[in-house]
C-alpha cells in the first residue's frame, strides 16, 4: 500500500475539483495510510493535517446508532419498542404514528417521518428537547415501517431517546458510551470546543466561480447534533471505522458492544430502491454490493464540507474522506472511494449510463416536486432532461443564519428497465441516482432522491 500514490492522486483530485482542503484515511492490511492536502480556509490558511477537524454532517448518525446499541446491550432500550416508551412526550400530526413508531423505525429511516424540522432551539441542554416538541409540527411521508425515507428528525429523536434513558445531554452520553473508551479525542460537538483545535471551514463556489467561505460555520444548534453535529478527524474517523470492523472491544481490549450486535448494524433491514447511496440499509449504514462485494457506508453534507467513510467488511478495509468545498466535495469523495475500492481491493464502481431521451417519458415526469424544506424541479427542453434542487424561499426567509447554496439544473436521464429509475450526469450530485414512486392508477406521485421523498406537487 503506497502513501505516494495515493498522496499522489488525491492531490491531483483536489486540484481538478479546486477543493481548499481534504483529509483521506485508507486502512487495509494493519497498517493506517494518510493523505492530506490544502488549508482549512482560503482567507485563514492553515494546513490540513490527519487531526484537523471537520463537519462530518450525516456521518454522526453512526455514532447515535451505536449510542442505542449500547443501550441495548444494557437491556435498557429495545430496539422494537415504540418510542413512547422512552419519551412518553412525543407528540405528531397522526397521533397512531406517534404510538406506533418503534426505535428500530428511527434508526433504519422508516419512521414515515419527514426530513426534518427547520427550526433552530439554541445551545443550551433543553436544545434536544425542545426540537422534539417541534415535531408536533412535521408532517408524515407514509405510515410507519411501510418505507424508507431519509430523515434527520428520527435521529434528533432518538438522540432525545438516549438522553431520557441515560439521565445525560446526547453529548455526555456519546463522549461516555463511545469517544472516552475508544479514545477520539479529535471528535468533538461544540463549536467553543471546536474552535481550540486546528478545523476547516467549509466552501461555496458562487456564480463566477470564486470560492467564499461559509457562514456560519456549522448550521443548526444542539437540537441537531444527533443528526448531524460531530466535527471529526481523518484519523479518529479511521480509528471509528476499525471499531466497526472489529469484535466491539477498544485496542485495550475492553467491551463496547457484543460482536454479534455490531454485526447486526451491517444487517439488512429494510431494501432501498434505485439508490446511490446504497441497496439495503441497516442500522445507521448504507449497504451495496459493489463488483460483487459487500459495503456498509455513510456520508454526510454540511455547508460546504462533505464526509464519507466507507467499510468492506469482508476485507477488512476502510476508507474516509473529507472535503471543505461544495458542490464539488461530493464528486471530489467519491471519486477518492472509488479509486481506493480499484487500486487497493481490484474492486470497480461505476454508475450505470442512461438509456436514450424519450420524450413521452420525459414529458410524464416533468414537474415541481418538494419536502417540508426543499423543492425539486424536473424539467425538459425537447432533447433532454434536467433536475434542480433548492431550499424553499420561506424556510431561507425563517433560518436564522445563511443556507447553503441551491443545485442549479444539471442533466439527468432514465435508466434501463421500468424506467422509473434516473441518474444524474452532471454538476455537484453526479451520479445521484433515485426513483419515481406511482399510485394505485400509475400516475407519478413523488420522486425520491438520496434517499429522500420528495412528494409530486399537483397544480
Amino acid at each position: 500500500m503506497s502513501h505516494d500514490t495515493l498522496a499522489d492522486f488525491v492531490t491531483a483530485t483536489a486540484t481538478k475539483f479546486d477543493i481548499p482542503g481534504v483529509a483521506v484515511g485508507v486502512w487495509m492490511k494493519g497498517r493506517e495510510v494518510y493523505a492530506c492536502h490544502g488549508v482549512t480556509s482560503v482567507e485563514n490558511p492553515v494546513p490540513v493535517d490527519r487531526d484537523t477537524l471537520f463537519a462530518l454532517a450525516s456521518v454522526t448518525k453512526t455514532y447515535t446508532a451505536s449510542a442505542l446499541m449500547c443501550l441495548v446491550a444494557q437491556g435498557r432500550v429495545d430496539l422494537h419498542a415504540p418510542v413512547r416508551r422512552y419519551v412518553p412526550e412525543l407528540a405528531l400530526t397522526d397521533e397512531r404514528a406517534a404510538a406506533e413508531i418503534t426505535v428500530l423505525q428511527l434508526l433504519n429511516h422508516t419512521s414515515g417521518l419527514d426530513w426534518s424540522v427547520i427550526v433552530e432551539t439554541g445551545e443550551g441542554d433543553d436544545a434536544l428537547a425542545g426540537y422534539v416538541a417541534r415535531l408536533a409540527d412535521l408532517k408524515l411521508t407514509s405510515p410507519p415501517g411501510t418505507r424508507a425515507s431519509y430523515s434527520q428528525a428520527g435521529y434528533n429523536l432518538a438522540g432525545r431517546i438516549i438522553e431520557k434513558v441515560t439521565d445525560l445531554t446526547y453529548e455526555q452520553a456519546v463522549a461516555s458510551l463511545l469517544a472516552e473508551p475508544l479514545g477520539l479525542s479529535h471528535s468533538l460537538f461544540a463549536p467553543l470546543d471546536v474552535m481550540t483545535r486546528r478545523f476547516a471551514v467549509g466552501h461555496n463556489r458562487g456564480e463566477d466561480g470564486t470560492l467564499s467561505v461559509a457562514q456560519p460555520w456549522r448550521p443548526g444548534g444542539r437540537g441537531n447534533n444527533p443528526g448531524a453535529g460531530l466535527a471529526s478527524s481523518v484519523s479518529d474517523q479511521l480509528r471509528w471505522a476499525r471499531f466497526h470492523l472489529g469484535d466491539g472491544c477498544t485496542e485495550g481490549g475492553e467491551r463496547i458492544l457484543p460482536a454479534e450486535l455490531l454485526r447486526s448494524m451491517t444487517e439488512p433491514t429494510v431494501e432501498l430502491r434505485g439508490s446511490s447511496i446504497g441497496d439495503a440499509l441497516g442500522i445507521a449504514w448504507f449497504l451495496r454490493h459493489v463488483d460483487g462485494v459487500r459495503t456498509a457506508g455513510h456520508g454526510g453534507s454540511s455547508d460546504g464540507q462533505f464526509a464519507e467513510l466507507l467499510t468492506v467488511p469482508e476485507r477488512d478495509f476502510a476508507i474516509v474522506s473529507l472535503a471543505n468545498a461544495g458542490p464539488d466535495g461530493i464528486p471530489f469523495n467519491q471519486a477518492v472511494l472509488r479509486w481506493a475500492l480499484e487500486h487497493y481491493l481490484g474492486v470497480i464502481d461505476q454508475d450505470p449510463e442512461p438509456i436514450p431521451y424519450v420524450e413521452a417519458r420525459a414529458a410524464e415526469i416533468a414537474g415541481s416536486y418538494e419536502n417540508d424544506a426543499m423543492t425539486l424541479i424536473i424539467a425538459t427542453d425537447g432533447a433532454g432532461l434536467t433536475l434542480e434542487v433548492g431550499i424553499k424561499p420561506e424556510i431561507r426567509a425563517a433560518l436564522q443564519t445563511e443556507a447553503p447554496p441551491d443545485y442549479p439544473p444539471a442533466a439527468m436521464g432514465l435508466l434501463a428497465g421500468d424506467g422509473d429509475e434516473y441518474i444524474i450526469t452532471e454538476g455537484g450530485l453526479t451520479g445521484q441516482r433515485g426513483f419515481f414512486s406511482r399510485d394505485a392508477t400509475g400516475a407519478i406521485v413523488g420522486v425520491d432522491l438520496a434517499g429522500r421523498l420528495f412528494p409530486r406537487v399537483r397544480k
